[in-house]
């Protein structure tokens, strides 16, 4: 089983926005996932969409260096997730000498791609195409 895992961190992007885009492409297929994220007018899925095609490239050097085939169609998103990062925290001058105080939110992105192997992706994808139905 080949297991890769590729992150980005400190991204000007609130957690919030990005958790909505992750949630997309969960438990889903990377070459699916990557067809989602291209499409999608999120303004989060662009950095999303390098950090799949990341994790794809990640996955085929370590599919490399254990001399094992890889096929980019066997690697699903076994894990996603984001974790809120530093904010950034700035100030707007006001009426009558107040300020207003401006957060920006940074992220921490996580994606680990695996291959069906591994019996945690066989169940979520499964149960997801029973619940379709």
């Amino acid at each position: 089983m080949v297991e890769s895992v590729a992150r980005v961190r400190h991204i000007r992007v609130t957690p919030t926005k990005a958790r909505r885009v992750v949630n997309m492409i969960r438990g889903k297929q990377a070459m699916e996932a990557l067809a989602i994220l291209k499409f999608a007018p999120q303004g989060a899925s662009d950095p999303v969409y390098k950090l799949v095609e990341s994790a794809m490239a990640n996955a085929r050097v370590k599919a490399e260096a254990s001399n094992s085939y890889l096929d980019d169609q066997d690697l699903f998103v076994t894990t996603a997730y984001v974790d809120e990062g530093a904010t950034l925290k700035r100030f707007q001058p006001r009426a009558q000498g107040r300020a207003f105080q401006i957060l920006k939110r940074t992220s921490h992105i996580t994606i680990i791609l695996g291959t069906p192997e591994d019996a945690d992706v066989a169940d979520a994808v499964a149960s997801k195409k029973s619940g379709k139905k």
